[in-house]
């Protein structure tokens, strides 16, 4: 007979990063996600805050994320690495692992989160942790659904050149 797998109730609240032009503000999409993750996160969770830096004289998404955040958490991470939806999962699991989430929270816009959603359970495939989607209520334009659409044949390749790039650390 098979041992149940027990799986912890701690939490981990990923927050998407999102910018357009890397002007070095951030960008409303964003601000949105992370007002949201404010919302939902407690003084129990890790909360990483994810996303690069689209300009070379410009902060992380991720860096004016950690400027920006008001809400709980037990510990705040930073990750201005990642560059896709799927380097947002493959970084993250390392503090998942070292949280022993039972739980995954990706903060996305709602035209992103099947997609965001399916990357991390890719990433966290066969380990018992569970991901669930928490967006905000922001208008998701006909563009930015047109261009998850698109993005959707390149998950597999992403997912792969995720993995290579954390390995290759």
């Amino acid at each position: 007979m098979a041992t149940p797998q027990v799986v912890s109730s701690r939490r981990v609240v990923v927050v998407l990063g999102f910018s357009d032009d890397g002007a070095g503000e951030i960008h409303p999409v964003c601000a949105a996600r992370l007002a949201r993750a404010a919302e939902i996160a407690t003084e129990e969770d890790v909360v990483v805050l994810s996303g690069w830096a689209r300009s070379p004289h410009s902060p992380a998404e991720a860096e004016l994320m950690r400027r920006a955040w008001t809400g709980r958490a037990a510990r705040l991470v930073v990750d201005p690495d990642a560059r896709t939806t799927a380097e947002n999962a493959c970084n993250a699991l390392d503090d998942i692992r070292a949280a022993g989430a039972g739980e995954v929270v990706v903060v996305t816009s709602s035209w992103h989160a099947s997609r965001a959603a399916a990357a991390f359970r890719w990433h966290l495939r066969r380990s018992g942790v569970r991901v669930t989607v928490a967006s905000p209520a922001e208008p998701g334009g006909a563009r930015a659904r047109v261009r998850e659409l698109a993005l959707w044949p390149l998950l597999p390749a992403q997912v792969f050149a995720a993995r290579r790039r954390v390995k290759a650390k």
